[in-house]
């Protein structure tokens, strides 16, 4: 069985590592090849490898730095169906969307080739007689991100390239679960033109995720995940003094108004919550149905649900693939149970789907719940999984009140034809990321991603101008230059001490 190994100092390497997990083919449920697991000891050396990086990346030109990830974006896009289905094989999402998730990724790429004007600092002539202040930003140094398995290329994506191309060295803890595409990530960068040990990948668990959260010489840390680990690497990163990003969980609602489309709505709730199997931060899981919108929304829904072709990833007929683990097929289940155990309708259950051929498979097909309650296991629980729960709101000003009060506040969407009702909306609404007719409102690149709430621990959202600030420090100057005058005139003769 083959056997992933670290990338440190611009080779791959084993390190101190005996220890090793298993990484799974989700489709065939079969053990596909291993992945090692970091000691304290390989956290120690990619750290020294970085360290010793940054001593001239940190003071390298934007010139040298933009031209890396220039050709750094050109190799993502020549290897964009190798990197496609290397994703798809360990995550099971099918190749079309992992070719979306790399676009998305890229994107922050091509951010990261401009970042020239996002340093640029500031300027103040003569603030007190012959006195001048300026502004610039400079590296932390070295920094690391530890990211989930939902979106192995894209969220790492959201960290690496701004870090890398603000100055910093970058240490990368993938998920353990899909960690092949980092690799392949290691080696575009090298062949792009990066200096050996400015990006490093470190494989592992609690461990190697302790260690980046303790080790000294790592300045900041980036992290995407559940909100309890959030929670935990927040509090343990600032009590060594590391700068943060935490980006936690969701519970993520669209509201459909009775005068909205309601088969626009549908279809788009319907991709929104089952694409991916639902394993998306900004996936969404509630449905708010507002007063008569409500019966007609779940015919529909109902009807398109039933329509979604579930199959292994690379088969190019499949519109889902499956979720990525045994462990994350039982949870899903045993929380669409509990729901219907706790008064929810069953409209579609994906509970027991075998796919033909694929009878191993982690699959769990699109489900729909209606008459779902704030109270309901279905409601309160991140599911993670391809679970459309619908709730009932009499008003759009009970949908609201339903959304805040929820404690998640990363991303909702309303669905309506009225201007008026979609600006109260997203006024009154106290969520990070806001969709009108668009039901995952990601930020392009150029903006920065995070929600509010229990979604977002500390104040640090990700990429885009947000993302700069947090990878570099501000350093004023002020400055005076007075005037010298010559006291001594030049003579011809042969200088003396005098």
């Amino acid at each position: 069985m083959t056997t992933i190994e670290h990338w440190i100092g611009g080779a791959y390497a084993r390190g101190a590592s005996t220890r090793t997990s298993t990484v799974f083919n989700p489709a065939t449920g079969e053990a596909a090849r291993e992945v090692l697991l970091a000691e304290t000891a390989d956290v120690d050396a990619a750290v020294a490898a970085a360290a010793k990086a940054f001593e001239a990346w940190g003071d390298s030109s934007l010139s040298q730095r933009t031209k890396v990830m220039f050709r750094f974006r050109e190799l993502i896009v020549a290897h964009e169906d190798e990197l496609a289905r290397l994703i798809s094989a360990e995550h099971g999402k099918v190749v079309e969307d992992a070719r979306g998730e790399i676009i998305r990724g890229r994107e922050v790429v091509e951010y990261a080739c401009g970042i020239a004007d996002a340093l640029k600092g500031s300027y103040s002539d003569q603030v007190s007689g012959g006195v001048d202040v300026f502004n610039f930003r400079q590296p932390l140094g070295v920094c690391a991100g530890i990211t989930p398995f939902n979106f192995p290329i894209m969220v790492p994506m959201w960290m690496h390239p701004v870090a890398i191309a603000t100055g910093n060295t970058f240490i990368l803890k993938p998920s353990e679960r899909d960690p092949s595409v980092s690799n392949l990530v290691a080696e575009l960068y090298a062949e792009a033109g990066l200096p050996d040990g400015v990006f490093n990948v470190v494989h592992g668990d609690k461990t190697a995720v302790d260690a980046i959260l303790d080790h000294p010489d790592i300045a900041a840390v980036s992290f995407v995940g559940s909100t309890p680990i959030a929670k935990y690497v927040h509090e343990k990163a600032t009590a060594s003094g590391k700068r943060v990003q935490a980006l936690g969980g969701a519970k993520n609602h669209a509201v459909v108004l009775p005068d909205a489309d309601i088969e626009f709505a549908a279809d788009h709730l319907t991709a929104a919550a089952f694409g991916s199997a639902g394993q998306r931060c900004m996936a969404i899981s509630v449905g708010v149905a507002v007063g008569e919108a409500g019966d007609a929304l779940v015919e529909v829904l109902k009807r398109k649900a039933e329509a979604v072709k579930v199959g292994p990833g690379d088969d190019p007929s499949s519109e889902m693939g499956p979720v990525v683990t045994a462990a994350s097929r039982d949870r899903i289940t045993g929380l669409v149970a509990g729901g219907i155990d706790q008064g929810a309708v069953p409209v579609v259950d994906g509970r027991g789907l075998t796919v033909p051929g694929h009878e191993g498979g982690f699959f769990v097909g699109p489900t729909l719940l209606d008459k779902v309650t704030p109270e309901m296991d279905a409601y309160r629980e991140e599911i993670f999984g391809p679970v459309l729960a619908v709730a009932r709101a009499a008003t759009v000003d009970e949908a609201i009140a339903l959304i805040n009060a929820n404690p998640y506040g990363n991303g909702t969407a309303i669905f309506t034809s009225s201007g008026a009702a979609a600006r109260r909306f997203q006024r009154e609404v106290k969520v990070g990321m806001i969709g009108v007719n668009v039901p995952i409102p990601v930020p392009m690149s150029y903006y920065s991603f995070g929600g509010w709430k229990d979604s977002l621990i500390g104040d640090s959202p990700i990429h885009g101008p947000e993302g700069v600030r947090f990878y570099t420090r501000v350093k004023t100057v002020t400055s005076r230059w007075p005037e010298v005058r010559q006291t001594v005139e030049a003579a011809f003769h042969f200088p003396t001490s005098s």
